[in-house]
């Protein structure tokens, strides 16, 4: 037996830091795997014991003060061209549309955004400019997390000023699609700040598991971007398609968005940031927006 643990203990050896093991040297192991436990020191050598987590990524990336829960919302507005409906079917779309939406949700947007009684605000409201063309863009905060969401969808349920606009509002829609989403701790809360500015809504798909590592090393490299308060907040998605980040940046012209960028990567640290964050991502998308009117957010 002390023989044999001998010639296991130098297979080991040569497979760990010596010259390039035989293929005797792996079957040596092997067999002595092959009848040892699950934990036997052989093994330890090879597999990464990973300790299980006790939290969900939200507890530990979200902000611990404050309940905030917030609602994007993507609305792609009928084109100007020919669209095929139901089988044999082509509508013209009228080129007005854009216009007509905006106004209509100009209309309605801020009475709920003012009225004490629903525990949701208007963020901001955009429309692209440069990314996905003919959308319209709409972040709300709902203060009080999952209860206010479903306090303020209940009442919104017998407003009939608000049944009235979505109504009016579904001639005009393509499609809609939103997510449910918590602010990042180590973000700014996004604030109302005057105009005027172009914001740069950035998404990010993760690969499924790597929140954490992004939230780590995001939270040291937004350092680098806030010396011209271009940051304005960062969020990931609890509810729809998840593993999703969107980061909202706000510049003054394209300009500026250019030259701000490029001086983060004039200091040290940035490029450990993009180094260690690319490989997490799965795809990336970058929208330019013009705010309406009626957003806090100019």
């Amino acid at each position: 037996m002390a023989s044999r643990l001998c010639s296991i203990s130098a297979a080991a050896r040569r497979l760990l830091g010596g010259p390039r093991p035989s293929a005797g040297d792996f079957a040596a192991a092997a067999r002595f795997y092959s009848k040892d436990n699950e934990g036997s020191w052989f093994r330890s050598l090879f597999v990464h014991k990973v300790d299980p987590r006790k939290d969900a990524h939200s507890t530990l990336l979200s902000k611990k003060e404050t309940s905030n829960l917030y609602k994007i919302q993507c609305e792609w507005l009928l084109r100007q061209s020919a669209l095929l409906e139901p089988p044999g079917a082509f509508h013209n779309v009228k080129p007005e549309c854009l216009d007509a939406y905006n106004s209509l949700t100009e209309a309605v947007l801020p009475k709920l955004h003012l009225d004490e009684d629903y525990p949701c605000s208007l963020v901001g409201n955009w429309n692209t400019w440069y990314g996905e063309q003919d959308q319209a863009v709409h972040l709300w905060r709902f203060s009080g997390g999952y209860p206010a969401l479903m306090d303020c969808m209940n009442k919104l349920k017998s407003n009939k000023e608000y049944l009235e606009f979505r109504k009016e509002r579904s001639q005009m829609l393509l499609s809609r699609r939103n997510q449910m989403l918590l602010e990042f701790s180590f973000w700014n809360e996004p604030q109302p700040r005057a105009g005027p500015n172009i914001y740069e809504l950035r998404t990010y798909k993760l690969k499924p598991g790597t929140m954490i590592e992004w939230g780590n090393n995001w939270a040291r490299a937004i350092k680098y971007r806030q010396e011209n308060q271009e940051a304005v907040g960062g969020f990931f998605s609890q509810i729809g398609e998840l593993y999703v980040v969107h980061h909202l940046w706000a510049y003054k012209d394209l300009q500026s968005r250019e030259e701000t960028r490029n001086a983060a990567w004039r200091k040290r640290g940035w490029d450990e940031n993009v180094y260690y964050t690319v490989p997490l991502v799965r795809h990336m998308e970058s929208r330019i927006m013009i705010p309406l009117k009626i957003s806090p957010l100019q």
